[in-house]
């Protein structure tokens, strides 16, 4: 089955979904007769009553996010295996490999760096460099393709950064970085895993030139699986990924939704212009803050293709810890006077969509008891957020486990399976991660530990 196939049944599937999700939620027939009151206020009272349209219109803070996704796994075919080099990677630009670590797992940035560059050359790559930025020396092999940088414990920036924006910005500095103006950076984790087409992928944005920021898709579901539950969990990011990240940049070339730390594709001089030197507000998630004042400063993005490797959170704690970070990092950035509202208004209704979940969950046990009227509407389209979101975690394992599945439906009906069995654990998590997150102290950097060695 050719990926053009494969990307029709899948749009067909998709509004199949859609429409059955609705169709069984009951928003297309009327209820029986007494099940629902005709005035809720004579029902419930008047406080009660408003308190329950409102927890209904929350629900939808999270409509402009679940469109995108609708139109970016409809409008891209996500199917295609293979990326083709457009140019011969002799003639490319030089790209810089970054790696930016606490140094705490000094044999895990050793192999990584070693696979990652065995990669690069079967890939035809030549004009590149792997930089390791730490904070302990881990002392690295001489070679003449990597250069570990070490952050003094004196250095501050002017703005106060810290943490990992902390790092970033140390790079940039005028006796520190070597890169040219019209150098390549690609920023990865420890763990990050290159792939031939995601090298392809990057070597095509770069020649291309036409805009300065770009980022693809990552997966977790390759080599060892440490934690089945918290990777079938991440099933989800990987759908996000190929929906609203690659609708926003192919159509509007912004991160109308921000973007992730990871897979980030950036041109030095621009990089250097934007900085991450924007403080303590913009070192919790300093790549989300970053994407919102590039967007400010007028640089564009493009979704490059080909994907990278990585892991999910080994245990439960640390997948909360990662979520918790993610919020309080974009409730930072949302309510930073340095950035314009027109620029973070859908990243604002998704954080708020995210930061009323634990209210919006409970909705699975009011709607049955306390029934409102019918509004076909309203109705449908809150079956549609939720159709919209389980079929996510479905596409996700689609594409994540497409390479241990292959010829073997049973397999693939397990990890399906597997995924909808996830889902109330990742509620659960989500909404402890929002309670956490909100009331907890947000100048706290978790490292998540993705050495597998160290499990």
């Amino acid at each position: 089955m050719n990926c053009e196939v494969k990307h029709a049944l899948h749009c067909a599937v998709l509004v199949a979904w859609i429409v059955c999700f609705a169709y069984f939620c009951g928003v297309f027939t009327e209820p029986a007769e007494g099940t629902v009151p005709e005035s809720p206020v004579a029902s419930y009272g008047l406080v009660w009553t408003i308190c329950l349209y409102l927890l209904r219109f929350t629900a939808l803070l999270v409509l402009p996010q679940c469109l995108c996704n609708l139109c970016g796994l409809m409008m891209f075919n996500a199917f295609r295996e293979k990326v083709q080099l457009k140019a011969a990677p002799l003639l490319s630009p030089f790209v810089c490999f970054r790696v930016v670590t606490k140094g705490n797992f000094p044999l895990l940035v050793k192999e990584n760096i070693d696979a990652n560059m065995k990669t690069c050359f079967e890939a035809g790559m030549e004009n590149f460099i792997f930089e390791v930025v730490t904070d302990k020396a881990i002392n690295l092999p001489p070679n003449p393709r990597v250069r570990e940088v070490v952050v003094p414990t004196a250095y501050r920036t002017k703005s106060g950064a810290k943490f990992k924006a902390r790092a970033l910005q140390y790079c940039l500095e005028d006796d520190v970085n070597i890169l040219q103006p019209t150098d390549w950076i690609v920023h990865l984790d420890e763990e990050t895993l290159l792939t031939t087409n995601a090298i392809c992928g990057i070597l095509n944005f770069c020649e291309d030139g036409k805009h300065q920021f770009g980022q693809g898709v990552i997966t977790y579901a390759n080599g060892d699986i440490v934690n089945w539950l918290t990777t079938l969990s991440d099933s989800f990011r990987v759908a996000d990924d190929m929906g609203k990240l690659r609708f926003q940049f192919k159509l509007f070339h912004k991160p109308l939704f921000g973007w992730k730390g990871s897979y980030v594709v950036t041109q030095v001089e621009a990089e250097r212009d934007v900085s991450y030197d924007h403080g303590m507000e913009g070192s919790i998630a300093e790549d989300c803050f970053f994407s919102m004042v590039a967007m400010k400063h007028g640089y564009t993005f493009d979704f490059i293709e080909g994907e990278m490797h990585e892991k999910s959170p080994f245990t439960m704690w640390d997948f909360l810890q990662q979520r918790k970070r993610w919020l309080q990092g974009i409730l930072l950035t949302v309510h930073s006077s340095k950035i314009a509202v027109v620029h973070k208004a859908l990243l604002a209704l998704s954080l708020y969509a995210w930061a009323t979940m634990p209210l919006t969950s409970l909705q699975v046990f009011l709607c049955p008891l306390f029934p409102l009227p019918r509004c076909l509407p309203f109705d449908f389209l809150l079956s549609f957020v939720g159709a919209l979101n389980l079929y996510m975690y479905i596409f996700g394992v689609v594409k994540s486990f497409s390479h241990k599945y292959r010829n073997s439906f049973l397999r693939l009906g397990m990890y399906l399976a597997g995924a909808l069995m996830t889902i109330p654990f990742n509620i659960l998590i989500e909404n402890a991660a929002v309670l956490v997150g909100m009331f907890g102290r947000k100048d706290q950097f978790y490292i998540v530990n993705k050495d597998i060695q160290t499990v």
